[in-house]
């Protein structure tokens, strides 16, 4: 699918909030995945390529020139809306514009950029730090100012209230919205029933970012449905569930000196061979020999 396609079936998943499901991938093979499995949409996550390209957590040590070569590589595996995590915008407002330009060009559909101060951290990590709403703002209005199609879509996502609290989170995430913003995410919040009443005082379709052992109470799918948000993002879940299986196999390994094709421990060679798209470069190969 044609990026200007994406983009369409992104403008329809928001058009009616329906909290669909967002997996966040961290490189091609798991947007791959997310698309065989049947999401409706893929989200590029800063702290799943920090954590798995650089072994690193997410206190901001991946850069634009990082997120945006993953960025192209999962335009490449997939023909999902994709949308990217692109942390500050890695700076100010001019380089917040160059950030838009460089991803709209590799392939997003959706660019988010964070009120953190640069660099940033993790949204569930203690010692986060927000700028001045103003210079968020300029931030936002540079990002509209870049893009070269309308139909990308601009997420802007406030991390105050674990800074300030949550009527700050809210006023700034109204200034976020009048400044150009498509989409918001309000970050880390901890009581349920702030949770529930966000979509109906923010005037922009919504994010809920669910981080399993975050601060974030995980609220029934139904329940979030409910209240309206647009997309139910689980940014690290497919890293979280990599990690503990390569553990669990590595181990019996360990263990036991040998690792058998057990599908409960490994996915078999022929269902990797098939993700990849081997059987589809088989037939390439065919149609082109001499």
């Amino acid at each position: 699918m044609a990026t200007g396609d994406s983009r369409a079936r992104l403008q329809q998943l928001v058009g009616v909030p329906r909290a669909v499901l967002l997996p966040g991938a961290f490189n091609a093979l798991s947007a791959r995945l997310i698309e065989d499995l049947g999401f409706e949409a893929v989200y590029v996550s800063g702290a799943g390529v920090t954590n798995m390209s650089l072994g690193l957590p997410d206190q901001g040590f991946i850069g634009l020139a990082e997120i945006a070569e993953h960025t192209r590589r999962i335009r490449d595996a997939v023909s999902l809306p994709i949308l990217v995590d692109a942390d500050t915008g890695f700076g100010n407002a001019l380089n917040t514009y160059h950030t838009v330009r460089q991803l709209e060009r590799a392939g997003a559909d959706c660019i988010q950029i964070e009120d953190q101060v640069h660099p940033k951290r993790c949204g569930h990590f203690d010692g986060k730090a927000v700028v001045e709403t103003a210079e968020m703002v300029d931030k936002i209005r540079a990002a509209a100012d870049a893009r070269t199609d309308s139909r990308m879509m601009l997420m802007a996502r406030t991390d105050a209230a674990a800074v300030h609290g949550v009527a700050d989170a809210l006023e700034r995430a109204e200034r976020y919205a009048e400044a150009g913003a498509d989409l918001l995410f309000v970050e880390a919040l901890t009581d349920a029933a702030d949770m529930r009443a966000l979509p109906a005082r923010l005037p922009r379709p919504l994010l809920m970012n669910l981080v399993l052992g975050g601060r974030t109470p995980v609220l029934p799918h139904a329940e979030l449905a409910a209240a309206g948000y647009a997309f139910v993002l689980y940014a690290n879940a497919a890293l979280q569930s990599a990690l503990a299986g390569m553990t669990r196999a590595l181990a019996q390994l360990k263990a036991g000196g040998e690792l058998l094709e057990d599908p409960a421990l490994v996915t078999s060679f022929a269902e990797r061979q098939r993700l990849v798209g081997k059987p589809d470069w088989d037939e390439r190969e065919r149609r082109y020999a001499g």
